[in-house]
């Protein structure tokens, strides 16, 4: 069979698979499933183009990574063959553990335990499958190869991820903020005692890109709508456990029935391969027949909010600097208690509030680095003469209030 294809990316145009290791991961049922599982939740009731997948992304983060190998060796940094195959699978697999979803439902038809770890578990799967052929992407992976600096390729706060991540997600939701120059960026890649590090001259460029990574979460990933329509959802699951845990049965996937109506631990999740395979099974077409079905379940709670999803209903939602009212929260609560003839902790799932946070650069966290003509690294923020990036490393949090149209 012929393993040498290429695939047609709208972002990047023909994307090469460089080798059959890496064919045949893609086209394992692992990576296969990352066709169901949208890249940006709930976004695409906000942006409605915005309908590409963990799959879409997975293979864009792969075509940046070959293209920085490249670029690294052309600069004489000692990366071998091996190495190099070793970051493509890497950067190929980083998001195979995500659930439904993606971020959406994170923690919360699997609790306790992230995608990465999720992400870990499948590939030390496949590297027995594989024949221990994955064992150095995964020691990549984990930080735990000796040369650090091709971790910071895959982790970082300027990784592939990142890059093909703001590209592909400002493509397909139309949001032009968030274009950076990946391929500018890319080619000012350089490598100095260990440490990834972009060349003095590529400054504005990763200003740029700081700067775009905080629009995008502003203007799409924390968009109050897209709030209101992940935070449903949360809701509509949060119902099913806590219906199922009281003995309850609504009709849905076994996979999806595994997860809810059992409370499964991290250290029980990770020491169980049965856990494994069955999360394995899991996609969004799970999650949307579960919402089809529960929207005339028997439950009011339950099924309204699920028609309320169906239908694009979604809440109010309120963004402020401070804490909202104690006083607004109670009166919206009592509202709803009366006009739904309901209880005070089911009238909870129609009126709450929490907070977001937004950081664009984690200042102390796996810096940025510029190498400066001198030959010295410094970080971002130290070498930057734009004031806005020093704003960029603190942490802005906001607090929402999400309640139901209706109430008011």
């Amino acid at each position: 069979m012929n393993k040498k294809k290429i695939i047609n990316d709208p972002v990047y145009g023909f994307i090469n698979i460089p080798s059959e290791l890496v064919f045949d991961l893609i086209a394992h049922p692992y990576f296969q499933r990352l066709r169901y599982i949208k890249q940006l939740g709930m976004t695409h009731l906000v942006y409605p183009g915005a309908l590409h997948t963990r799959f879409h992304h997975a293979l864009g983060a792969m075509h940046l990574m070959g293209t920085a190998v490249e670029t690294l060796c052309y600069k004489g940094i000692d990366i071998t063959p091996e190495e190099k195959e070793g970051l493509i699978i890497a950067i190929l697999l980083h998001d195979v553990g995500h659930g439904p979803f993606s971020h959406a439902l994170e923690h919360t038809i699997v609790q306790d335990i992230s995608h990465e770890d999720i992400s870990i578990l499948l590939m030390d799967r496949l590297n027995e499958e594989f024949d221990g052929r994955l064992g150095l992407a995964i020691s990549i992976f984990k930080n735990t190869y000796h040369k650090k600096f091709l971790h910071q390729l895959v982790s970082s706060q300027l990784d592939m991820d990142r890059m093909d991540y703001l590209n592909r997600d400002s493509y397909f939701t139309g949001v032009s903020e968030g274009v950076i120059s990946s391929d500018r960026i890319i080619k000012m890649l350089n490598v100095k005692d260990d440490v990834v590090a972009i060349e003095e001259k590529g400054i504005y460029s990763i200003e740029k890109f700081l700067i775009a990574r905080r629009l995008m979460y502003w203007q799409v990933y924390l968009h109050k709508t897209v709030i209101a329509g992940e935070q449903l959802l949360c809701k509509i699951f949060k119902r099913s456990r806590e219906l199922s845990l009281t003995g309850a049965r609504y009709p849905l996937t076994p996979a999806l029935a595994y997860f809810l109506e059992n409370l499964i631990s991290k250290e029980a999740f990770i020491n169980s391969r049965e856990h494994l395979d069955t999360f394995a099974l899991l996609d969004d077409t799970d999650v949307m027949a579960a919402v089809k079905v529960w929207a005339n379940a028997d439950d009011f709670v339950l099924a309204t909010l699920c028609k309320n999803l169906i239908n694009r209903n979604l809440y109010h939602v309120d963004i402020t600097a401070g804490q909202p009212d104690a006083t607004l929260i109670q009166t919206l609560k009592q509202k709803a208690m009366d006009r739904f003839n309901i209880s005070e902790h089911e009238a909870s799932y129609f009126v709450f509030d929490d907070s977001i946070r937004n950081n664009a650069y984690n200042k102390g966290d796996g810096n940025i680095h510029l190498l400066m003509k001198n030959g010295k690294l410094t970080d971002i923020t130290l070498a930057s003469d734009n004031s806005n990036l020093e704003a960029l490393s603190r942490t802005v949090q906001k607090y929402i209030l999400c309640y139901n149209k209706e109430l008011v």
